[in-house]
């Protein structure tokens, strides 16, 4: 029997179930993202919101974005952990974090975004798609991700 796939904040505040079989990401190299990771790049993991199940209240930062629209960035008001984003452009899709999968393990990377923005020391596997800013037109292209994406 397949179980939802679990994660959550880092003081445990806020948790989430995903009812699909495995899920997809892509790491981002922008600006943004290493910003709120304080890293090299964010993961990325668009699940449409009728297949995730969330305990405990976030606190959201709202940002504009390149796009000209805004991004909701929830986040655990007790340990600051970003659980994910919801974009005003797409309010049925959630954008996980991938640091907050219980186990990522098995989270396999598609693609690579902002690739001129990515630190010259980050080597990209051979088999993801490499987008030097993103996708012409990103929303139609999670889509195509989200569209592989199979129920429990």
């Amino acid at each position: 029997m397949n179980k939802p796939i679990e994660g959550g904040c880092q003081c445990g505040a806020v948790r989430y179930a995903v009812g699909v079989k495995a899920l997809i990401g892509y790491a981002c190299h922008c600006k943004e993202c290493k910003k709120q990771t304080a890293s090299a790049f964010a993961i990325s993991v668009p699940v449409p919101s009728r297949y995730v199940t969330l305990s405990g209240a976030t606190t959201v930062y709202r940002r504009s974005t390149d796009s000209g629209t805004f991004t909701n960035c929830h986040f655990c008001p007790a340990c600051g952990t970003r659980v994910f984003h919801q974009s005003d452009r797409s309010p049925d899709l959630m954008t996980l974090k991938g640091g907050t999968l219980d186990d990522s393990s098995a989270l396999p990377l598609v693609a690579h975004l902002w690739t001129k923005r990515k630190e010259v020391w980050v080597i990209l596997q051979d088999d993801a798609e490499v987008f030097e800013t993103q996708p012409a037109d990103l929303k139609t292209w999670r889509n195509a991700l989200i569209t592989k994406l199979e129920p429990l």
